[in-house]
C-alpha cells in the first residue's frame, strides 16, 4: 500500500504545529491573526488526512487479511477519535484573531496539551503504524 500522501501530510501538520509553536513565543496577542490563519490552514489538512485515513486507509487494512495489521489499525483509528474531537473543538474556539488577543494564555494552555497530543499521535503513527503498513 502506497502511503506516501499519509506520509506528506504528516509533514504538513508538524510543520504546522511547529510553526504554531513559533508565532505563540512570538506573542500570541501580538500574532493573533498569524495564528489564526494557521490555525485554520492546519485544521482543513487534519480535516483532510482524517476523512482520508477513514474512508480509505483504515478500512483497506481492516480488510488486508492480516489480522495484526487489522486490529493495529482498529486500535490506530479508535485512539484518533478522542485526539481528533480535541483538536476540532480547539481549531474552531481558537480561529478567531479577536478571542486569541483576549484570552491568550488560555490559548496557550489549550494549545500545549491539544497540539501536543496530534503532535506525539504523527510521530508514533511514523514510527511504528507507517512502517508496519510499508511491510505489508
Amino acid at each position: 500500500m502506497n502511503i506516501d500522501r499519509f506520509k506528506h501530510q504528516h509533514v504538513e501538520i508538524l510543520s504546522g504545529i511547529s510553526l504554531l509553536r513559533r508565532l505563540s513565543h512570538q506573542g500570541i496577542a501580538d500574532h493573533a491573526v498569524d495564528i489564526a490563519h494557521e490555525l485554520k490552514a492546519l485544521a482543513q489538512v487534519v480535516t483532510q488526512h482524517l476523512a482520508i485515513e477513514d474512508r480509505i486507509l483504515y478500512p483497506s487494512l481492516e480488510k488486508s487479511g492480516d489480522d495484526r495489521m487489522a486490529r493495529m489499525s482498529v486500535s490506530y483509528q479508535n485512539d484518533m477519535q478522542g485526539i481528533a474531537s480535541a483538536f476540532i473543538n480547539f481549531a474552531r474556539r481558537w480561529g478567531n484573531a479577536t478571542l486569541l488577543s483576549r484570552s491568550p494564555e488560555d490559548f496557550r494552555a489549550e494549545a500545549n496539551t491539544v497540539l501536543k497530543n496530534v503532535h506525539d499521535r504523527m510521530l508514533r503513527e511514523n514510527r511504528e503504524f507507517y512502517p508496519a503498513i510499508e511491510a505489508l
